[in-house]
């Protein structure tokens, strides 16, 4: 029994007004996290929610709170991090540390060597991260593990915040390096090199309080002479605390990487003409579930395992966040300008379409799009300032004239012209019109045939792309993949080059084929070999090792398919012909289609393709297969 008021043995006292306090900051921290960043609302919130415990009360911690932040590059995960640490203001106790196979860039081989040097202290609740985890793979891509793994200490580190000291090499190294620099300086003073014993510094005493894991102050132990130390490290060699496990079980780890593998569109990071929310559509499916399957090719299973549960996984921006992000950065500039000049400056809303056309790459998130702002806006603006300081003027008033392709100032009342043609128009420009042509009755022949099979029109058709070696695109819904929707997606793939030969002949069909060719061929391969839709080919052919199949008895039949599904291709292509050139035309003069253009064109030759939005999913009607559902 305990008397009131006492606390019982081994319970843990907590301060409420200080948990209260730090509650109170890391709501501060929040609010501050979402006034900075645009479209990430959802996962500032559950950031935050995830380190409460650890901020607000890390003595309940048993285990490091371990915390998994993925996506694709550029959309801000580590700067995210930095910026909680920044608001939280625990900078002092945070360590980020890169970790990497064949890393040849730090002598550091182990996590304990680098919390070492970072200065983190054994048992105080420190902020790790863990950053671009993808490059430190334990599996090859093939799945065999990675010989010489360094930092194997890290998995140790998940399991339970203990890092083992098996060995000591530090201890052996500390003491050689003091007893050489101890004789070395007895040496000196024989030879009348030196009057008085020098004492060790702050750079070995730091290695000293370190490997022998003493309380005192640095400045208390830089004051130590050399024989002092070696004395000091002799002594503490025996004892059972130096070899003791580093305590960090109260420590905040958060993993953060690129996971290409979860995020089928991160390879897409050089297009800039895919809308952005269906791209976003796109990122939204993606589920703790891809995420760890993603991970069992780059880790053991029992190393995922310790990845834990917690997984926070970004979204890819959409179009009216671009939209929001270019607004605020355009203000930026504008209070700039009068902070520093006393100019008012008013940006038409055609500078910010101008921004969004030539600066949002949907996969490369927010840096494009910096760097865009700068190139249109500011250096522009900065020779309409010249003109305004020189003229005395207090307001500048900016707009794009897309027509004449210049930049329309107004200084004052003086007109200012600036010829200026963003760097991905000039490209899309640069498009001779019979390559675009050419594009047009390509992607409209996967168009075509995507509405007659699935009835739904795609949700972006484009035939000029701001790229040397993307002629264009269609954009389809998210498919359910079945043995229908396999045959159905490789003849769609197909569509693009017959009906270049339909339209153009068999001559003049171009080579931008091939990546259609491959998906086909892919879609085929895993419909015979892996998915046993073929009657003939029942076992899986996509196993490894001493379990592999013979692939090459199975390439006869996947040729014969695809020659087959060709020929229905063409026959149902030139059924529709007349939709196909209507299509074409309408898309080789427009450059680009939305989904309702799309239906409109279609439907004119009884062509029926309805509107989903960007994420819906084409699946089968299985549950009308089961009848009434019971009561």
């Amino acid at each position: 029994m305990t008397v009131e008021g006492e606390i019982a043995p081994n319970r843990i006292a907590l301060d409420r007004a200080d948990i209260a306090a730090r509650r109170a900051r890391l709501e501060t921290a929040r609010a501050t996290l979402k006034e900075h960043f645009v479209g990430i609302d959802a996962i500032i919130d559950e950031l935050c929610d995830a380190v409460t415990v650890w901020f607000v009360a890390p003595e309940l911690l048993s285990r490091p709170a371990i915390i998994n932040l993925w996506g694709m590059t550029g959309v801000g995960k580590t700067d995210l991090v930095r910026r909680l640490v920044r608001a939280l203001d625990i900078t002092d106790r945070f360590v980020e540390i890169e970790l990497s196979n064949g890393d040849s860039t730090t002598w550091h081989s182990s996590v304990v060597s680098r919390l070492s040097e970072s200065g983190a202290l054994e048992g105080r609740p420190t902020f790790m991260l863990f950053d671009e985890i993808q490059r430190f793979n334990t599996l090859d891509h093939e799945g065999n593990p990675v010989p010489n793994t360094k930092f194997s200490d890290f998995w140790e580190l998940l399991s339970d915040g203990r890092l083992a000291r098996r060995e000591n090499p530090d201890m052996q190294y500390l003491i050689a390096s003091l007893s050489y620099q101890a004789a070395e300086h007895k040496r000196r003073r024989s030879a009348g090199e030196e009057e008085v014993d020098p004492t060790i510094g702050i750079w070995q005493a730091r290695d000293l309080k370190s490997t022998l894991r003493l309380e005192e102050s640095l400045e208390q132990l830089s004051a130590m002479t050399w024989d002092q130390a070696v004395s000091r490290a002799r002594s503490a060699q025996n004892l059972k605390v130096v070899y003791e496990p580093i305590d960090c079980s109260r420590s905040l780890i958060l993993v953060s990487g690129n996971l290409d593998e979860a995020f089928a569109m991160a390879t897409r990071g050089a297009e800039a003409d895919i809308d952005a929310d269906v791209f976003a559509a796109y990122a939204d499916k993606v589920t703790v579930v891809d995420i760890k399957a993603a991970l069992t090719k780059r880790f053991k299973p029992e190393q995922v395992a310790r990845f834990g549960n917690t997984h926070l996984i970004y979204t890819s921006l959409r179009h009216a966040d671009f939209v929001e992000l270019i607004r605020r950065e355009v203000e930026r500039v504008r209070e700039s300008v009068l902070a520093r000049f006393g100019i008012e400056v008013e940006v038409d809303p055609s500078v910010h379409d101008l921004i969004y056309r030539n600066g949002v790459f949907p996969v490369q998130g927010v840096r494009p799009v910096f760097s865009s702002v700068a190139d249109i806006l500011e250096n522009n603006l900065g020779k309409l300032l010249f003109t305004a300081v020189l003229a005395d003027e207090g307001r500048i008033a900016i707009a794009y004239d897309e027509q004449t392709r210049q930049l329309r100032g107004l200084v004052g009342s003086q007109d200012v012209v600036l010829p200026f043609t963003g760097r991905l128009d000039r490209i899309r420009e640069s498009s001779p019109a019979d390559k675009i042509a050419n594009v047009a009755v390509h992607e409209s022949g996967h168009a075509l045939l995507y509405a007659v099979y699935f009835g739904l029109a795609p949700l972006q058709l484009t035939a000029r792309v701001a790229s040397s070696y993307v002629g264009g695109f269609t954009a389809p819904h998210p498919i359910y993949e079945t043995s229908a929707a396999l045959i159905q997606q490789a003849k769609i793939a197909l569509a693009g080059g017959i009906a270049e030969e339909i339209v153009f002949g068999r001559e003049l069909a171009s080579v931008g084929r091939a990546s259609d060719r491959e998906r086909a061929t892919i879609l085929i391969q895993d419909f015979i070999r892996r998915h046993g839709f073929d009657a003939e080919f029942q076992a899986n052919y996509m196993l490894g090792n001493e379990y592999s199949m013979d692939r090459h008895v199975t390439d006869p039949d996947i040729e014969k398919m695809i020659s087959r599904l060709a020929a229905e291709v063409r026959s149902e292509l030139t059924g529709f012909r007349a939709g196909l050139l209507d299509l074409a035309r309408e898309l080789a003069t427009a450059g680009r289609l939305d989904g309702p253009a799309v239906a409109a064109i279609l439907g004119r030759h009884g062509i029926l393709a309805d509107l989903q939005r960007e994420g819906h999913l084409i699946v089968p009607p299985y549950r009308s297969h089961l009848g009434d559902a019971p009561d």
